[in-house]
């Protein structure tokens, strides 16, 4: 299951209220700006900042 593009177009970085962008494996979504990740379990964006993931750089 995949995150429709139009939920894609209104989410924001809870963080920083930035823009935020599909990752490659299309399982979780990506703030730039925060270099932060967070997933998306069973179809559902888990935008909790308490849960999101630091990216490896």
């Amino acid at each position: 299951m995949t995150i429709q593009k139009e939920l894609l177009d209104i989410l924001a970085c809870p963080k920083c209220k930035g823009s935020i962008t599909l990752n490659e494996s299309r399982d979780g979504l990506i703030c730039r700006q925060c270099e932060l990740l967070y997933e998306i379990r069973d179809g559902i964006p888990i935008m909790l900042i308490e849960e999101a993931k630091p990216l490896e750089s």
